[in-house]
């Protein structure tokens, strides 16, 4: 199929070059061009322009920061809904707001282009084998259609239900995984205080009914040191800001949700955008003047 992805971020190249790898005909663009060296050696065609990833395409990818970056990219001065011909599809795969992509799904519909929203969950690293999940909303029948290429990219490919219903669990799921992650760093830290060798409290917590994902994947990088999760600060303050937007619309109130956030200002301030998000434990680090550190972990984690 000939497809144009658009955002090659941490992510967004790991998914292209699986697209690539499976003989797509792709056609890939970035603001950063160093980052489709990648995709060109793998045969994939640059596009000078997003322009040039849309025209012409059957299916266009786009895997962006933000929904501001989204927006500007689909609808704003040269946008790509459009480039885009009637009968082609847009698969929207950013963390996005759910209600964003339905107002941007009844324009691609009104264009008579198919939409389908596909945000990763699993970890960055896992993208580099394919080895994630990813939550599909849209209509059921363009999700079966397009589910073999999806499935590409992803083990395991969930259908949540209509447009934005997958940018709802996406935005749960991560607001769970900053939540973890405060409180993981909460949990070592009691275990080095408490002098209990952190290698071992990290065995024990992982055999435990504490366990989580973010405690298997992201304790080993604190542990290590080097914290790089492949995901950073200025991304987890704006998915829990969609987590608010959420609780804010529909009248739930988010305690820890709310601390969380807050949390996560503070480390933003501290630390900067582009910080990885794992550096949130720094703060705890700092305030209780004990780095936590033990032998054997990796710098960054396996794909």
């Amino acid at each position: 199929m000939k497809i144009g992805f658009i955002g090659l971020g941490n992510v967004g190249q790991s998914l292209a070059a699986n697209l690539a790898r499976a003989g797509h005909e792709l056609t890939v663009n970035d603001l950063d061009r160093s980052r489709g060296e990648l995709l060109l050696d793998l045969g994939a065609d640059w596009g000078a322009a997003p322009a040039d990833c849309a025209d012409g395409a059957e299916l266009l990818i786009t895997s962006l920061p933000s929904p501001a970056a989204s927006r500007a990219v689909m609808e704003g001065e040269g946008g790509l809904l459009d480039i885009l011909a009637p009968g082609s599809t847009w698969i929207e795969m950013s963390t996005t707001d759910a209600d964003e992509v339905k107002r941007l799904g009844a324009t691609a519909a009104e264009r008579g282009i198919g939409i389908l929203e596909a945000p990763i969950t699993g970890g960055c690293h896992r993208a580099k084998s394919g080895d994630i999940s990813i939550l599909v909303g849209g209509d059921e029948d363009l999700f079966e259609r397009f589910k073999p290429i999806i499935q590409v990219m992803g083990v395991e490919v969930l259908h949540m239900g209509p447009l934005g219903a997958a940018s709802v669990v996406k935005v749960i799921t991560n607001l769970l995984a900053f939540i973890h992650l405060v409180g993981v760093g909460e949990g070592l830290m009691l275990a080095a205080k408490a002098g209990v060798d952190l290698g071992k409290a990290f065995e024990g917590i992982r055999a435990s009914s504490g366990n989580s994902f973010v405690h298997e994947t992201e304790s080993q990088v604190i542990l290590s040191g080097t914290y790089n999760i492949g995901f950073t600060m200025d991304l987890a303050c704006k998915d829990l800001g969609l987590a608010q937007k959420l609780a804010s619309e529909f009248g739930v109130p988010l305690d820890l949700g709310e601390r969380t956030a807050e949390i996560f200002d503070v480390g933003r301030e501290t630390y900067g955008d582009r910080a990885w998000s794992t550096e949130i434990v720094r703060l705890l680090e700092e305030k209780a003047g004990k780095d936590l550190r033990a032998p054997g972990f990796p710098d960054e984690l396996e794909a």
